[in-house]
């Protein structure tokens, strides 16, 4: 199937071609001038451009750029989606509302380590006072609140907030807890969400969008090129065109492991290339990086129903998505990203992943997704016991028959595999069950 991703190309004939070292691209503030890349002239494998252009329609794509150094080298809209349309970022928004809670800490309207308590007042939650005051603007930065979230997690009703661990001891990907950030916002600043936004972003790089209220949730809606606007903002370090947006120090903690508890987690960034990682509802900590695939180094926005953005900055690449649900529907579809990563890999001429000599203790578990038998190779090492968890940590009750699983009765999700060998050696792997 052929794709017109000569959209761009043919820019390149109202657009000069960029000059090897010229440097970072920014767009103007207003309008819709973008400079173009003709992606041959970076040496990327072109004929591999489609194959991702169908992999992306199949899986309810709407919207997909690719930023190199600043300018448009793949932008294409799927049916009648196109370059004016606007869609929700979903828990994509989350970084946006950290990188404003930053700025408003640079502008001394608060303190990130400073009492919620002191902006929400007093029965936000239906904690004790003192159980509430040990809960800062921190622990909504990176889900380590200890309110429990195991009811209705987007609920932000004191009703709703309630006492299940101290702040720091665990970590829960509650939306609740993170929607008050607003509230937080307009305590400290006087003003609206949207207004701090306009005046803080908008009027100096040009980012549009509104937050609009959806039952509980606080959502964000822009066009497919705002969301990729705020990504090459992330990916120079929160600087815009010279003048820094977002203070330095504050945008790299925001993009670094936050806390112990979940290696993979900023404050409401997603980080990969660490050595373990949590996923949304789910207490298990998962061995290995978030999304193999993908760079290290990357850090990403990502939602619900797939919308993503994801930076690196060394490589110079901005990758933004937008679009409906890929498959079962779920707070974040890192599963999803990291196979979009497979074909850009391929786009970029570079290897998929990179696979290190397997270890003693290695297993292999396949294949995933699995839909109705999941087999576990342990290269011929003795078993003593094969444990199965659901992502919320319940244990299932599986057997090990020929070394399959039966996985044909499981909700589609994301499960963990736990083995113990003979020799009291033990080895945890993930896998996906989807239809």
């Amino acid at each position: 199937m052929k794709h017109p991703y000569s959209v761009v190309l043919a820019a390149l004939f109202v657009a000069p071609l960029p000059v090897a070292g010229q440097g970072i691209y920014f767009p103007p503030n207003t309008g819709n001038t973008w400079e173009t890349v003709d992606p041959a002239t970076l040496g990327w494998c072109t004929d591999q451009i489609p194959p991702l252009l169908d992999f992306l329609g199949t899986n309810n794509t709407k919207a997909f750029i690719i930023l190199k150094d600043g300018r448009i080298a793949i932008e294409h809209y799927f049916g009648t989606f196109t370059q004016d349309s606007v869609w929700y970022w979903a828990s994509a928004g989350k970084s946006l509302t950290a990188t404003l809670v930053g700025k408003a800490q640079e502008e001394g309207f608060l303190n990130i380590n400073d009492p919620s308590i002191d902006y929400l007042g007093a029965g936000w939650t239906t904690c004790t006072p003192a159980q509430e005051a040990a809960i800062t603007i921190r622990h909504q930065l990176t889900m380590t609140t200890g309110l429990d979230d195991s009811g209705d997690n987007n609920c932000t009703d004191p009703a709703c907030l309630h006492y299940l661990a101290d702040p720091d001891t665990r970590w829960a990907y509650h939306t609740g807890a993170y929607t008050k950030l607003d509230g937080v916002l307009n305590a400290a600043t006087g003003q609206t969400i949207n207004a701090y936004l306009f005046s803080k972003l908008t009027q100096t790089m040009g980012l549009t969008g509104l937050y609009i209220t959806l039952d509980y949730d606080h959502v964000f809606f822009s066009t497919p090129r705002n969301m990729a606007r705020f990504g090459l903002l992330a990916m120079n370090g929160g600087n815009w065109n010279g003048n820094q947006v977002l203070n330095t120090t504050y945008f790299n903690e925001m993009v670094s492991p936050s806390q112990a508890l979940n290696n993979s987690y900023g404050y409401l960034w997603w980080l990969n290339g660490q050595s373990s990682f949590m996923a949304p509802g789910s207490q298990l900590v998962f061995p290995g990086e978030l999304m193999p695939n993908e760079p290290a180094e990357a850090f990403n926005a990502l939602g619900k129903n797939g919308q993503s953005i994801n930076v690196v900055p060394s490589q110079g690449l901005v990758v933004i998505r937008m679009g409906d649900s890929p498959g079962p529907s779920q707070p974040v579809a890192f599963l999803f990203n990291n196979d979009t990563w497979a074909y850009l890999n391929n786009i970029f001429c570079t290897p998929t992943a990179v696979q290190s000599a397997p270890d003693q203790n290695s297993i292999s578990i396949f294949p995933s997704p699995a839909s109705e038998q999941l087999r576990v190779n342990t290269a011929g090492r003795v078993v003593r016991s094969l444990e199965l968890f659901a992502a919320d940590g319940r244990r299932m009750d599986v057997a090990l028959n020929d070394n399959t699983i039966d996985v044909s009765a499981m909700a589609p999700g994301i499960y963990a595999v736990r083995v113990v060998f003979t020799d009291g050696t033990v080895h945890k792997q993930r896998f996906e069950v989807a239809r």
